[in-house]
């Protein structure tokens, strides 16, 4: 039988992993020999246990903060009026148009009087005639020729006529549909020769001075407003124009449970129109709040956002926060003691009621 160079390679490596298994210089089940391993975590942590952990702190206090409460909406006019036929007719005039500036008791549309004046003659008449039997009669009742009952009831009939004219003078004005307010005539507005029906429209004025922002806002900020207050108004439009707020509603919307908040505008020459959004900012007062950087923000077991910080026996202590706001600069919290020393790195590797090594920062706190 031929040996072979296989053969004779396969049983040098038998003979060579036998003989440094026989040495004892291996590793079993991952760990190197006991005489230099790197002990294991939890004799690592009982070994250190004398040892604080190391977390850095850095005293802050708290600052003076005029926050603004942020109110989106949009612009609607003070007043927006359908102007309205009180009595039936064909529309002879139509005295302005769409997008025309008018004022109070401006004639917007003349309808055609038909037999209206001629009644009007008619009940002026009746007046007329009731007027010459009534002074005859009360003649002849002075004179003892006619009796009292008869003197009253021709004065009846002559109120009965005086007010049949003034109904038929109330009627023929009707055909004169003029201005309530002043405003801008809103498209469409009715063609001459329609025939309007009392109530249907004969135009509709929109009176955007004032022009007011409207906006909802939540049940948590709404008591941070009162009437009075300035803002400042950001249109989509690009302009910023400044106003006050006039009305805050008493009940908040079933649906969204929120408050409806008026700011007055002054728009002489229109240039805020009506149904642009519009975003209103309103400072609100001064308080106490901390600045600092997010990154310092932490939870605790429970879920609640809040940072670290230390006491004055370097135990660790929990402080839940409430964001206000942030910048560029670094987010502003509520809910802080005046001043602390707050936890800047190793925050989320320490617990509460834990004793640490505090390793104070000189610099100023990143904003």
């Amino acid at each position: 039988m031929t040996i072979r160079f296989s053969h004779i390679l396969a049983v040098a490596i038998t003979a060579a992993v036998a003989g440094w298994m026989w040495t004892g210089t291996y590793i079993e089940g991952g760990r190197a020999d006991a005489a230099n391993a790197t002990p294991p975590p939890a004799e690592r942590s009982s070994e250190q246990d004398g040892t604080p952990f190391r977390v850095a702190v850095r005293d802050i206090a708290a600052e003076e903060r005029s926050s603004v409460l942020v109110i989106r909406g949009r612009t609607e006019a003070e007043a927006s009026v359908a102007v309205r036929a009180e009595t039936t007719g064909r529309v002879a005039q139509r005295k302005v148009a769409e997008g025309q500036r008018v004022e109070r008791d401006d004639v917007l549309c003349v309808l055609d009087k038909g037999a209206r004046q001629a009644k009007v003659l008619e009940a002026e008449a009746r007046l007329a005639q009731a007027k010459l039997d009534h002074s005859a009669a009360t003649q002849l009742q002075d004179k003892g020729f006619t009796a009292q009952t008869r003197v009253a009831a021709l004065k009846a009939a002559m109120d009965a006529a005086a007010a049949m004219l003034e109904e038929q003078q109330l009627e023929l004005s009707r055909t004169v549909i003029t201005a309530p307010i002043g405003g801008v005539v809103e498209s469409p507005m009715v063609e001459t020769g329609t025939i309007l029906a009392t109530g249907q429209v004969c135009a509709t004025l929109i009176d955007a001075d004032p022009v007011l922002a409207i906006g909802q806002v939540s049940e948590r900020d709404v008591g941070k407003l009162e009437i009075g207050q300035a803002a400042e108004v950001e249109l989509v439009t690009g302009e910023t124009v400044n106003g006050a707020i006039r009305y805050i509603a008493p009940a908040a919307e079933d649906a969204t449970r929120t408050f409806r908040v008026e700011i007055e505008i002054a728009n002489p020459d229109g240039a805020v129109r009506d149904g642009i959004t519009a975003t209103a900012r309103v400072p609100l007062a001064m308080q106490k709040a901390h600045r600092l950087s997010s990154g310092i923000l932490t939870l605790n077991d429970a879920g609640t956002l809040g940072v670290r910080a230390v006491t004055d026996d370097n135990t660790v202590v929990f402080h839940p926060v409430t964001i206000l706001g942030g910048d560029t600069d670094g987010i502003w919290v509520s809910g802080l003691p005046q001043t602390l020393s707050v936890i800047t790195a190793g925050q989320d590797y320490v617990i509460e009621g834990q004793t640490v090594e505090a390793v104070r920062q000189v610099a100023e706190m990143p904003k």
